[in-house]
């Protein structure tokens, strides 16, 4: 589990916070449940962690990017990769000691809530079929169950036009099989990622270009419809190409056999692989009534290695020097160049709010310097506190960056304490003084975002599956921006050499 939580906070060095806390959810979920521990004592130490992998390189975090391209357009240096990793790394280290050990013991214990929630615990039967190349050609039963299709129940086999019924002692799979499983629609979407091409392709590829959008979607059969009596071999040729029908479910008993030959009834859901385009077509039939809001995006796994090489490339671009906003950009040009993505999918990415938050609080800190309103903050600063020495004024304003980043958000706080940092530097050293000890202090104080739910996103992330109230985010994280607070205070005078 620690090794797994070290991961997390590597990565998230190299890549956003939130989708690395959005892939290692399930992951730390599905370790905690093997270690028989509650998803409360896990999942906030996963967001704690992320966080702190961030503070370690420039594109870790958003908050990086913000301070560090406020600090250029001030003093006109450019600030390097890992020029503040080394420092970075020590306050991660120490923060992630406390996550590791300490945090847990201060978070509730609450059962997951499991797979009771509406709807989750509904099965349907799926069918699938074995062709030369399929990820289960060749496979053998070991204790009656197939390799690859944990969680989901094999009710049958059809072999060589034979029904064979657990166990399945003996039985070899093979180009032409069939076989029958029970599974939850959340089950049968993980094995859609872990084995692609075990339910079969959507569509034609031609040339090898990039198939649309894939959705996993339910649809139900409507009363009056026509196509209840219908197998649904017959009614899958009747609503044309872009789909694929993987699984049914039905209150009552079904016969057992091959899917495509289940005759449907009214109420019958539908689970179906599909195109957007098919999906969208699909809103217009009355026979079959599409639930909009059970779509969901299925991963294409035909490019996969080809994004992984983009991103680790444009990672190393930034790494070499290469000013990070172009090589940004033109990875992810090339995501869309490639097939990776399409207009579509990386056009939902940016995220308006988002953009909207970040300029206003740029113009906020525009004001607050074109004002005087940072000359006035760092003057006050200075003034009481500077017979004290430097060490103590850095101290003091990460204390009150810190506190502010998580009632303001973290973005916000970057962009606004980025000109009143360089004014302290300034008023503290005369106009050429090193500004790099409070810009660096202000970076590591705006991602100390631990004390509340929304002074990032990653706790908002976990706080559902964690069942978190707000003062648990207090209770444990409180400490911790105490503790990184003291390990800079005493440390960072001695690091940058302040007297």
């Amino acid at each position: 589990l620690a090794s797994m939580f070290i991961l997390a906070g590597a990565i998230s060095a190299v890549m956003n916070n939130t989708p690395v806390v959005v892939m290692f959810i399930p992951i730390i979920a599905g370790i905690a449940a093997k270690l028989k521990r509650a998803p409360s004592q896990v999942m906030m130490p996963l967001s704690y962690l992320c966080v702190l992998g961030g503070m370690t390189t420039v594109i870790g975090s958003s908050t990086n990017l913000i301070a560090v391209e406020a600090a250029f357009e001030r003093t006109g240096e450019e600030i390097g990769f890992f020029a503040f990793t080394e420092f970075g790394l020590i306050l991660a280290s120490v923060g992630a000691l406390y996550t590791l050990f300490v945090a847990p013991r201060l978070l509730p214990y609450k059962e997951s809530l499991g797979d009771d929630a509406p709807l989750s615990g509904k099965h349907y039967l799926a069918e699938v079929t074995v062709h030369p190349g399929h990820p289960l050609d060749g496979a053998a039963a070991v204790a009656g169950m197939f390799k690859g299709l944990s969680g989901a129940t094999v009710r049958l086999v059809i072999q060589n036009g034979k029904t064979i019924l657990p166990p399945f002692d003996g039985v070899s799979l093979s180009p032409g099989d069939k076989i029958i499983v029970a599974a939850t629609r959340k089950r049968l979407f993980e094995l859609l990622k872990e084995l692609p091409g075990l339910f079969g392709t959507v569509g034609p590829d031609p040339g090898g270009a990039r198939r649309e959008e894939r959705l996993l979607s339910e649809a139900v059969v409507a009363p009056g419809s026509r196509l209840a009596g219908r197998p649904i071999r017959e009614i899958s040729n009747e609503l044309g190409e872009g789909h694929f029908i993987i699984g049914i479910e039905r209150r009552s008993r079904m016969r057992r056999g091959e899917i495509a030959d289940i005759r449907l009834e009214v109420g019958d859901v539908l689970l179906v692989l599909a195109d957007r385009t098919w999906v969208q077509a699909l809103r217009a039939n009355r026979d079959i009534l599409l639930l909009e809001w059970a779509s969901e995006e299925v991963p294409d796994f035909d490019r996969a290695r080809l994004s992984q090489v983009i991103f680790l490339g444009t990672v190393g671009a930034a790494i070499l020097g290469v000013n990070i906003a172009a090589a940004s950009l033109v990875g992810a040009l090339l995501m869309v160049a490639t097939g990776c993505l399409n207009v579509r999918q990386a056009a939902r990415v940016i995220d308006r709010r988002i953009v909207l938050l970040i300029t206003a609080a740029l113009a906020m800190g525009a004001a607050l310097e074109a004002t005087g309103g940072a000359h006035l903050l760092a003057s006050g600063l200075v003034s009481a506190l500077s017979p004290f020495g430097p060490g103590v004024v850095l101290s003091a304003f990460f204390l009150l960056v810190a506190i502010l980043t998580n009632v303001l958000s973290n973005n916000a706080t970057a962009a606004i304490f980025a000109p009143i940092a360089i004014t302290t530097a300034q008023q503290l050293g005369g106009p050429g003084a090193d500004v790099t000890p409070f810009v660096f202090g202000m970076i590591f104080a705006a991602n100390c975002s631990f004390a509340t739910p929304f002074a990032y996103q990653t706790n908002l992330l976990v706080m559902g599956p964690g069942q978190y109230k707000f003062m648990d985010f207090v209770k444990a994280g409180v400490p911790l921006i105490v503790l990184l607070w003291l390990t800079f205070s005493l440390l960072a005078p001695l690091y940058y050499d302040l007297g």
